[in-house]
């Protein structure tokens, strides 16, 4: 049996596309538009920012199309206009200013996981938002829908095809409620506290050299304190299963 005929591994994250609809899906890329468009591109050197853009999937448009809401509640209050030739693949279903895709799709997780579903991550858009679901895929056999409420009345606005018009990715279910929260001091853990004024320190006399011309600083240009995985003072050399980059796997087709 080839590989692409194997049975489906229930550990997979899986898409059984419904009919012949077009689902375009990919592994969330790191880059965005509005990152490579701040000053040498300093916006990438924020890592937590490189990681959460790539933490998942993002599901594509199929076509390109223009929408817009003229503030009423009822369903016909949001206009739809396709692209020459196309379908928009967006409807009013909802009414109250709600753009809604109905995803050719019903995933499957293994047992125990649900999957987020969201608006593109770091990807702001004017005049509309995403909304945010969890769905529990490893049992439900049913197709959900992408949300986007527009912020604002009577603005015309584009979604191109190809752009991402939802993000998902897997969440094991009940972990949040295993986790019991504190608020405490930050004098109640002193070695914890020392590491912390030791980073702080340091970030603050490299931020006033960065003004000085010639300086080590302008030449560093950033500190890679937290990109290395290590801590100031050195008790930290490689944090255990530290990540500078994602690389998830694109979805197979399985015929």
């Amino acid at each position: 049996m080839s590989d692409d005929k194997k049975p489906i591994d229930p550990g997979q994250l899986t898409a059984f596309v419904i009919g012949e609809n077009p689902l375009i899906i990919r592994p969330a890329p790191l880059e965005r538009e509005w990152m490579h468009a701040t000053h040498e591109r300093f916006a990438y050197r924020c890592l937590p920012l490189n990681i959460a853009n790539a933490h998942g999937w993002e599901i594509l448009s199929p076509s390109g199309f223009t929408a817009g809401w003229n503030g009423l509640p009822g369903l016909a209050a949001v206009l739809i206009g396709a692209d020459a030739g196309t379908t928009a693949p967006a409807v009013s279903h909802f009414g109250h200013g709600i753009l809604t895709f109905h995803i050719p799709a019903l995933f499957r997780t293994e047992p125990g996981y649900d999957l987020m579903v969201q608006a593109p991550i770091n990807r702001p858009k004017d005049g509309i938002y995403g909304l945010s679901g969890v769905v529990e895929t490893d049992w439900a056999p049913f197709s959900f829908t992408m949300n986007w409420v527009f912020t604002r009345p009577n603005v015309l606005l584009r979604f191109e095809k190809n752009e991402p018009i939802c993000h998902i990715f897997p969440v094991r279910r009940g972990e949040l409620e295993k986790i019991t929260p504190y608020a405490r001091p930050l004098s109640d853990d002193p070695v914890f506290k020392a590491e912390y004024e030791a980073w702080s320190a340091s970030r603050n006399t490299f931020n006033a050299d960065l003004k000085t011309p010639g300086s080590e600083a302008q030449a560093k240009k950033w500190q890679k304190i937290y990109l290395r995985g290590t801590t100031e003072s050195g008790a930290v050399e490689a944090a255990e299963d530290h990540r500078t980059k994602l690389r998830l796997k694109p979805f197979r087709k399985v015929k």
